[in-house]
């Protein structure tokens, strides 16, 4: 009688892709069950490749969040675009992520026409998110569109925010993935530099305390990390000195608030958040300048690659 052939663990590198604020950094936390992704209300605030790695019993996924797909000719948004499509070629499955709680407009038509040319060769999974919030009915029309677009992807109904069918998408994603040893250890969630992952922190924290028109004015600069030895007197300490960059003096004074409030407020939040990274206490410096050229800098947007 013949042995049945065991299958090794299952290893790959996923895409998610989507229109802005479709959930894809919330699905990614969730997976992952850390945070790995800054989170805003702010369509767009995911500017790189995030990378956050879900370990399973079947393998390890390594998943790319990407920013969100917008349809625009600014020079800055033609290079998120640009990260998207490198993504999809690098990927080996791709999760294609639907906001149901928004009608199908041109943007989405132009990525799915974008994801409808790889997936012959890309195992592809879709995922109808926000159930909880979108009329069923929106749902359906969701999910029917997209079997017309992508007959041959399989579809999941979710909420990322709650986790509701995260773990069915990344079951499925790891049946479709290759055999092959996992990229990075299992107690890995995200292969992100510490220097990252603080500008990230910051980021967030003063997108969600600004108005509509800063966010995507912003840009943190790490210049300066530096553990200082206690001496006997507690915890080592985490020096560190970052920047907020803005590219009009107006959107300074949006920043540092009324008698520097608002900038001492993000400071606190993200000094808080950015101790639970780290075993020392933390002391940031954290200071906002203008730069009116920010995003036409190309070294800049190099940055935002890796």
């Amino acid at each position: 009688m013949t042995e049945p052939v065991s299958k090794g663990p299952k290893s790959a590198f996923a895409a998610i892709v989507g229109r802005p604020s479709a959930g894809k950094s919330t699905f990614l936390n969730q997976a992952c069950g850390h945070k790995v992704s800054i989170i805003s209300s702010v369509p767009q605030t995911t500017r790189n490749r995030i990378r956050g790695i879900v370990n399973r019993t079947a393998g390890q996924l390594v998943f790319i969040d990407t920013p969100g797909f917008h349809e625009s000719d600014r020079r800055f948004n033609q290079h998120m675009r640009g990260l998207i499509r490198e993504s999809i070629r690098d990927a080996e499955l791709i999760l294609y992520m639907i906001d149901a709680s928004r009608p199908i407009g041109e943007e989405e038509r132009a990525l799915a026409e974008t994801i409808s040319r790889h997936t012959e060769h890309i195992p592809t999974i879709v995922a109808i998110n926000k159930i909880d919030v979108a009329a069923h009915a929106a749902v359906d029309t969701a999910a029917t569109w997209i079997t017309e677009k992508l007959p041959d992807c399989p579809q999941f109904r979710i909420s990322a925010s709650v986790g509701d069918g995260v773990e069915a998408v990344v079951a499925a994603l790891l049946e479709r993935a290759p055999e092959g040893e996992p990229a990075y250890p299992e107690d890995h969630y995200t292969d992100q530099p510490p220097e990252f992952r603080v500008s990230e922190i910051i980021r967030e924290k003063a997108i969600n305390r600004t108005s509509q028109e800063v966010p995507h004015s912003i840009y943190v600069e790490v210049a300066d990390m530096e553990v200082r030895e206690s001496e006997g007197k507690g915890e080592d300490l985490l020096w560190i000195r970052a920047f907020l960059l803005v590219e009009r003096e107006s959107q300074k004074g949006m920043l540092v608030g009324k008698a520097g409030a608002k900038i001492k407020a993000i400071r606190t939040t993200a000094q808080k958040e950015i101790a639970e990274l780290f075993p020392y206490r933390i002391h940031l410096d954290l200071r906002v300048k203008v730069d009116p050229k920010w995003r036409r800098k190309e070294f800049l947007l190099q940055k935002l690659v890796n």
